[in-house]
């Protein structure tokens, strides 16, 4: 391919990024330009929670979608290479397998295990960073052969990986609608230590069917559950220290509240310990604010801010508290109220009240 003809492909997928699309939207429009620019055998897509990293949808090709459920139980159980925690906190955010392995696939759990079994070689992986933010990851897969992903394929992904990680912060403040009724109060669904569902309340049944991006169908919960249990799983293992709870959208607008927590007997009666719990709830504006903050696009120090204010405290008290002066305080609310998109502290509030309600 030609160096114009590359260029002008890359911009292709750049544009995907930025026509406002929702998640399923953007996800189709970037894979099908990817794969003008590169040959993709089988792709993966999952959306993030920024503070946790846990998947908050997911979205898999075949033959990856038969699998599903065997990678989440990888990306977890430790040891193995190119995790997407690993790449969120990498300063590159982009690798293959081959580069992670040094050409030696068969020492990676995931490529002997599950990829190789399905006739699948290398993989390209990338967490989908911008502004210091993780809103979500790709995986691209080819067939099995001794040549994988180049260092082309490489570069374009780390350039475009910033322009579609921004599509995914800007669709989580768009393409809302109803609320989720908040009243019924929470579902708890109980799985087991091979995360297979034990037993579930008929609330979680319902919260969990209105999640937006279910994931695989041969997969019992939806990926935020799934994603949550892996993790507090590998918490006790100690594989990993991601915290086991997400934010997710809901299928007609609206958030939900997926949290992970053991279950244990009577320790003085040497009961054993009892099955993994997830509470699944609607997410109120405490949950949900520093999420939208941070899809506004709002600083580290910005955040802090702003969330005082959704406290209620007064500039003096902020001052105070952040040990800043007036003037700054005054410096971050211009730039928040600016990001926004509102003139005042009520507004701010009304603002972030309404999209955390309705999505």
């Amino acid at each position: 391919m030609g160096r114009q003809t590359a260029a002008r492909l890359e911009q292709r997928v750049i544009r995907a990024c930025h026509r406002g699309r929702d998640v399923d939207g953007v996800r189709r429009e970037v894979l099908a330009s990817l794969r003008d620019v590169m040959s993709v055998d089988a792709a993966f897509f999952a959306t993030a929670d920024p503070e946790t990293l846990l998947f908050t949808g997911a979205r898999a090709e075949e033959p990856l979608a038969q699998a599903q459920r065997r990678f989440v139980d990888n990306e977890f159980a430790g040891g193995d290479v190119n995790t997407f925690a690993a790449l969120a906190a990498s300063p590159h955010h982009v690798a293959t397998l081959d580069e992670a392995t040094r050409h030696e696939r068969a020492s990676s759990a995931r490529a002997r295990e599950i990829m190789r079994p399905l006739g699948l070689g290398d993989e390209l992986r990338a967490a989908l960073v911008v502004d210091e933010q993780c809103w979500g990851y790709l995986c691209l897969h080819r067939e099995d052969a001794a040549s994988g992903f180049g260092s082309a394929d490489t570069t374009l992904l780390s350039r475009v990986g910033p322009h579609i990680a921004e599509a995914l912060r800007r669709a989580t403040l768009v393409h809302g609608a109803r609320s989720v009724d908040p009243d019924a109060g929470p579902g708890v669904v109980l799985l087991s230590d091979h995360l297979d569902v034990v037993a579930a309340t008929p609330r979680a049944e319902e919260l969990m069917a209105r999640v937006l991006d279910r994931g695989a169908d041969g997969v019992p919960v939806p990926a935020p559950v799934h994603t949550a249990a892996a993790a507090l799983l590998a918490l006790e293992h100690g594989t990993a220290s991601l915290v086991p709870r997400a934010r997710a959208r809901a299928r007609g607008g609206g958030w939900l509240h997926v949290h992970a927590a053991r279950l244990h007997g009577d320790p003085t009666a040497g009961s054993p310990p009892g099955p993994i719990a997830v509470v699944v709830e609607h997410a109120d504006a405490h949950m949900t604010a520093p999420l939208l903050l941070a899809a506004h696009g709002l600083t580290p120090r910005e955040t802090e801010v702003a969330r005082l204010v959704l406290r209620g405290m007064s500039t003096a008290a902020i001052v105070d508290e952040l040990h800043i002066s007036r003037h700054t305080v005054q410096d971050h609310l211009t730039a928040i109220f600016d990001k926004v998109g509102v003139r005042s502290r009520r507004e701010l509030m009304g603002r972030l009240l309404a999209t955390a309600t309705h999505g």
